[in-house]
């Protein structure tokens, strides 16, 4: 049996020590000449052993520092209950303890949040259009955020607002974001409670404009993340997209099935509140559900 080359020999045993915590997030690995003389090999072997592990996700190289172990925080977005906390916000609850569902997967507080807004005029194309039930061309507003944690990039968001709804009024202001409740309790004050959350989630590589303001690194996919906010029969937020690192954070779903009773039609079980949940071989999930569907009044 032909023997594995050196560079994989020498990834292998430091992905294991990485894995193992002999390495810790924020450790510095040896330097290259160190691992050079510690496995008997040259240095090209030991630089490809270390572009396979930054490949990987692994570990990261910063000027002047080395090469170090990523830290990798599982963040956990609970989908079926993240919202929760947008909608007691937008009901005035929490009023002296500002929060949104971001901060709620972070686990952070207001003072560690922190995010970017870049606001323009935009028109709905032929996809954005199907998706708000509207007409192409309809006039919207696009919001570009970047959201922080501790000064670090963890999420991009592009959403689209009907203009003719939030023209004039704060939503259509940069300077009011951070808002405790995201867009959620943006069309409360508009009036306009949201009744359902359908997003639809899928796995890809991300752009490299993507790459540079999360700071990803090389090989590491994303979540993308498809999203409308609806109001009764009105859809007025879709968001293209939420954009997550997908090393960063495990999505977690909870499924309510129907109560147990006599076996009916097999058509009955589409009357779950979870309409639709698949995954695909190339780790794609689409999910909708309904969400806050209790009076919005909180009666």
């Amino acid at each position: 049996m032909q023997e594995r080359p050196a560079y994989l020999r020498v990834a292998d045993e430091l992905r294991q020590q990485i894995q193992s915590g002999h390495y810790q997030p924020g450790a510095r690995l040896p330097t290259m000449e160190e691992l050079r003389r510690f496995y008997g090999v040259s240095e090209i072997v030991i630089r490809h052993a270390v572009s396979l592990l930054r490949h990987e996700g692994l570990v990261e190289t910063r000027r002047g520092g080395g090469t170090v172990v990523r830290a990798r925080p599982q963040v956990r977005r609970r989908a079926m209950e993240r919202y929760t906390v947008d909608a007691q916000q937008a009901q005035g609850r929490y009023v002296t303890d500002p929060r949104t569902s971001f901060t709620e997967d972070h686990a952070i507080g207001w003072e560690d949040y922190r995010l970017t807004a870049r606001y323009s005029e935009a028109t709905a194309d032929e996809e954005l259009a199907a998706l708000f039930g509207a007409e192409p061309g309809t006039a919207l507003l696009r919001r570009h955020f970047v959201f922080y944690v501790r000064g670090e990039p963890e999420q991009i968001s592009i959403n689209f607002l009907p203009l003719a709804l939030v023209a004039g009024t704060p939503v259509a202001d940069p300077a009011r974001e951070p808002w405790p409740g995201g867009t959620l309790a943006q069309l409360a004050y508009l009036g306009h409670p949201v009744s359902r959350v359908e997003e639809s989630v899928r796995a890809r590589l991300p752009t490299e404009p993507e790459t540079r303001t999360l700071q990803l690194a090389r090989g590491v996919p994303v979540f993308a993340i498809m999203r409308r906010l609806i109001s009764g029969d009105d859809v007025l937020e879709v968001c293209r997209h939420i954009v997550i690192p997908a090393d960063r954070v495990v999505l977690e779903y909870g499924i309510d099935l129907p109560a147990a009773g006599p076996v009916g039609a097999p058509g009955d079980l589409g009357k779950s509140r979870t309409e639709k949940s698949e995954f695909t071989g190339r780790c794609a999930l689409s999910v909708a559900w309904v969400l806050l569907d209790a009076d919005p009044t909180g009666e």
